[in-house]
């Protein structure tokens, strides 16, 4: 089993949810340590990223060192403009 490592947006985010969804939350990213959950990989310029799908809201994550590093949730109908026009500035700090 592989360790999924939780980034800081995430948490915050999850703290704003109500009991029911963070719990959700936080039994999908436990099936995601066993390589379980709706997962699909990200395209074009989101390539190397992936989506944890939990009912409105997706995990964005990536695989790193063998382990699962998870670093934005966001409802779908955000998460994929938002990742497009800052992922730049996340990961290049010369942008």
């Amino acid at each position: 089993m592989v360790k999924v490592i939780i980034g800081p947006q995430v948490k915050a985010f999850c703290q704003t949810l109500a009991p029911e969804p963070r719990s959700r939350v936080k039994r999908a990213l436990a099936e995601l340590a066993r390589g379980r959950g709706d997962i699909a990989a990200l395209e074009k310029n989101l390539e190397g990223l992936y989506r944890l799908r939990v009912g409105r809201f997706r995990i964005i994550f990536f695989y790193a060192g063998g382990n699962i590093r998870c670093f934005y949730i966001a409802p779908r109908d955000l998460v994929y403009d938002v990742l497009s026009s800052h992922l730049t500035a996340w990961f290049n700090k010369d942008a």
